[in-house]
Order: structure tokens, then sequence, then C-alpha cells
């Protein structure tokens, strides 16, 4: 069962990413981020459940042109049955529903397994642009 996530979730969601090889996790993925990050995107993350349990959980927000994934992960015993791909259709399609045609993502450069997952969906690589980054917190961590 895929539905909105909730930042009662959250427990869970972060146990999940914390678990997924190469994900990027920093202090702005605390429960207090993570809630304001909800308010200010309703209906656009979701969790994939087996029961109550979550086995997968997509983050995604907008800044009102184009969508972004923040976050993506599926349980590893649950990997090759569909859940990633649900996901990603879901936020999609929410994104979509809200007049967000254009959708981004980072992965992380020496994750090829996600790479490759997102290309078979029909994603690609932009080659001419480059991210920046500015932190204006003491941490490096942010």
């Amino acid at each position: 069962m895929i539905r909105e996530m909730d930042i009662s979730d959250y427990s869970q969601v972060i146990e999940l990413w914390s678990e997924t090889e190469a994900m990027l996790l920093r202090e702005a993925d605390s429960r207090e981020n993570i809630g304001r990050y909800l308010i200010r995107n309703p209906g656009l993350s979701f969790v994939a459940l087996d029961r109550e349990v979550v086995v997968g959980a997509i983050l995604v927000g907008t800044d009102g042109r184009r969508g972004y994934v923040q976050h993506l992960a599926v349980d590893s015993r649950c990997r090759g049955e569909g859940i990633g791909a649900k996901l990603i259709s879901q936020a999609v399609n929410a994104l979509e529903n809200i007049g967000i045609a254009k959708t981004h993502l980072f992965v992380a450069n020496e994750n090829l397994n996600a790479q490759s997952f997102y290309e078979k969906l029909g994603w690609f690589p932009r080659d001419e642009v480059r991210m920046y980054s500015f932190n204006s917190s003491p941490s490096s961590n942010i």
C-alpha cells in the first residue's frame, strides 16, 4: 500500500534512509525539518507499507516551477518488486496534478545502482549544469 507520508512516519523513514547505501543524510533531515518540509509540500511525499511497516519512502517538494525528489529508498529486502517505481510514479503524478511538469533529483556520483534505476524509468543525466551550494551555517553537515 502507498499513502501520503506523515511526520508520524519519521522514525521508520529515517531508519530506512539511514540503512540505505549512498543515501546522503544531513542535519537538515531532522524530524523538525522534515515536518516543516511536509507542511510546505503537502501531498507530494509518500511511503510504501507492508502492513504497518515502512518498506519504501520518497520525499518530494516543489519551488512552484519544478519538482525535486530529495530522498527515495526501498528496503533492501523488497527491491525488485516495483516499489521504487511506484513511489516515483505517485510523486510525479502528484506534481503534475499541481501543474509541475519537470522534476529534478540528485544522485551521488558513486551511486551507480540508483543512476541505473532512474535511467530505466526514463530519467536522464544533466551534464550541462553543475550544482553549487552555499552554507550559511557553521555546521558542514547541514
